[in-house]
């Protein structure tokens, strides 16, 4: 099944559970899956969505830090919500010791010296660990493979 049907599945179970919370939250998927097919007239594939969820809860994130520095701890805990609902559909995700190893390899490869070369080795990473990792910490693993 893909994960694309299995959202919709897991829709269709929270409104038999009269579940508004997480049904609210797969909706606001849904929407921006939908968006993504008719502004760019493609069908999604896993990467695409897996795509969708990460922006989705970086999003999430952002509005977390915003809410905490204004003391809103009620929409804090709305987003925190969602963003749990939106994580069981990312792939396990690598930790920080095989993100390090995955960009020495793209490094290798590639045959990147210095951080000149920071764009490459992104752009070669950013195709290779998207939705397994977070960019933010590849990006820092970059920077301290291209460093030296």
């Amino acid at each position: 099944m893909s994960l694309k049907d299995q959202i919709t599945e897991d829709m269709k179970t929270a409104m038999r559970a009269k579940d508004s919370g997480r049904l609210g939250t797969i909706r606001l998927l849904q929407a921006a899956m939908k968006q993504k097919e008719v502004d760019e007239r493609v069908t999604l594939d896993d990467a695409m969505v897996i795509a969708i969820v990460d922006k989705l809860i970086k999003q999430r994130k952002d509005s977390i830090d915003a809410f905490n520095k204004a003391g809103r701890q009620d929409l804090v805990d709305i987003e925190e919500a969602e963003m749990k609902v939106l994580q069981v559909y990312l792939p396990a995700r690598l930790s920080a010791d095989e993100v390090a190893a995955e960009v020495k390899a793209i490094v290798a490869e590639l045959g990147a010296s210095g951080p000149g070369d920071m764009g490459k080795v992104m752009g070669a990473a950013k195709s290779r660990l998207a939705g397994k990792a977070d960019m933010g910490a590849v990006s820092a693993a970059v920077k301290a493979a291209l460093a030296g």
